[in-house]
């Protein structure tokens, strides 16, 4: 949390709280905070046992859990953009010329993409007025 704040800067906080609150003030002060963050502290470990009892075993395949994927923009240029898997025919047993060691899979034909049209560099795009 501090690592960017060298030891320079907290003798410079010290000092600026000792001059601002006073020598008497200062001692009373620490304790405060020292009682509040432990307070905070035992919070965030009530808050760590609730979580670990409502989801036990589940917990530990969330820790795991890529949330990255499930970014509104990767998902939906995986679901676009990702290769589907070919089609498997279901109950062809082949045909008399193919190999009696034939799989399914190398029965499926590979699916046709439709071929790339190259775009004259010349010539702008079409532009519609209406529709901007």
């Amino acid at each position: 949390m501090f690592d960017s704040i060298g030891w320079g800067e907290i003798v410079v906080l010290a000092l600026a709280a000792l001059f601002i609150f006073g020598p008497e003030r200062l001692p009373h002060l620490a304790r405060d905070a020292a009682a509040g963050l432990k307070k905070v502290r035992e919070a965030i470990t009530g808050v760590r046992a609730q979580v670990d009892e409502s989801l036990g075993d589940d917990l530990a395949g969330l820790r795991d859990l890529d949330l990255r994927k499930y970014h509104p923009k990767t998902f939906i240029r995986s679901q676009l953009f990702d290769d589907d898997a070919p089609p498997v025919r279901r109950g062809d047993s082949g045909t008399p010329g193919q190999a009696a060691g034939a799989t399914a899979a190398s029965l499926v034909k590979p699916a046709s993409r439709p071929a790339v049209v190259a775009h004259d560099r010349s010539t702008p795009p079409p532009f519609d007025v209406d529709a901007t």
